[in-house]
């Protein structure tokens, strides 16, 4: 059945059919942070709506200009804080958008990240999915526009690409809250632990270059012991990123 989201306060907090209160900008005393990650123009903004109330409350990231969005929900007792990322094609240039994308998936150790993606143009959008999924074990994959998909006669076997990442997939149609429920239940399943994810990873690399992760990894624990993902983080001090290697330099990320 169809539903349409109902026009919101950015102050106000309501409970719908499904359960969800959503709670607006307010955000304190969360129990977990869900990033929400993707492309531009797959409707990120839409899903973020439809979890949150509100029709985007923006700011900037701590020093810079890029523009990111907070809002939150609660759902069977349990508060949620969403942070909308902002849209971004990789996490491997150096824009100031991907940077901050990449910052906060690395080092603000959310809960779970939700990736969303334009279910027309799946293809294009999958090199982001497989590059966050080297960095977390813990995301579902919103496969969002799946109306307009429809409408183009596009066909995904959710099964199988689910299979595939090693991820759940939720099929959404967020301007019209399709999928949304779902969707909800399964973020709760991963944050509390109920499901647990086991993401496609990069095979097959050379021995010499597993090799020289593997004595990466061991420095990176012994030097910064509570730093996260640093398998990813070796990868990339070994492309020599810049970005990276200052930022463990200077403590800003650690």
């Amino acid at each position: 059945m169809e539903t349409k989201l109902n026009s919101t306060c950015e102050t106000c907090t309501h409970f719908n059919a499904n359960g969800l209160k959503k709670l607006g900008i307010h955000t304190h005393n969360f129990d977990f942070v869900v990033a929400l990650a993707g492309n531009p123009n797959t409707g990120k903004s839409t899903v973020f709506n439809a979890l949150t109330g509100l029709k985007q409350h923006t700011g900037n990231w701590p020093g810079k200009t890029v523009i990111r969005a907070e809002g939150g929900f609660e759902y069977k007792t349990r508060k949620y804080k969403l942070v909308d990322l902002p849209g971004t094609y990789s996490l491997l240039s150096t824009s100031e958008d991907e940077e901050a994308a990449r910052n906060f998936l690395l080092f603000g150790k959310p809960n779970v990240t939700v990736i969303v993606v334009d279910a027309n143009r799946l293809e294009r959008n999958l090199n982001l999915v497989l590059q966050i999924l080297e960095i977390t074990d813990k995301a579902v994959l919103c496969l969002n526009l799946m109306d307009e998909a429809k409408r183009n006669h596009v066909s995904i076997d959710v099964r199988t690409l689910s299979r595939n990442l090693g991820i759940p997939v939720v099929p959404t149609s967020a301007r019209f809250n399709q999928g949304i429920p779902e969707l909800i239940h399964t973020i709760s399943e991963i944050a509390n632990g109920t499901l647990v994810c086991k993401p496609y990873r990069i095979q097959n690399i050379p021995q010499n270059i597993e090799k020289a992760i593997k004595v990466l990894v061991t420095e990176i624990k012994k030097e910064f012991p509570h730093i996260p993902n640093s398998r990813w983080i070796a990868f990339r001090l070994l492309e020599g990123d810049t970005h990276i290697i200052n930022a463990l330099r200077s403590g800003e990320l650690v």
